[in-house]
């Protein structure tokens, strides 16, 4: 397996860990300042990293192929 593919996949799963957490912040908090800024900060982080995975994995070229 490439490097780059498994950087893309972490970069992926964590991208998909802090979409929920901001998800799962979002629920579970009234409308208070400090809750907006962190879910609003968790989600678009969140959605970079899962992006920035996901081009990753699907522009990288696989090698291995016999």
């Amino acid at each position: 397996m490439n490097l780059k593919r498994i950087f893309g996949a972490i970069l992926t799963i964590l991208g998909i860990i802090g979409l929920i957490y901001a998800a799962y912040i979002f629920a579970n908090t009234s409308t208070q300042e400090q809750s907006v800024k962190t879910t609003a900060i968790y989600g678009i982080i969140g959605l970079i990293f899962f992006i920035a995975g996901i081009g990753l994995v699907k522009n990288t070229r696989d090698d291995s192929r016999i």
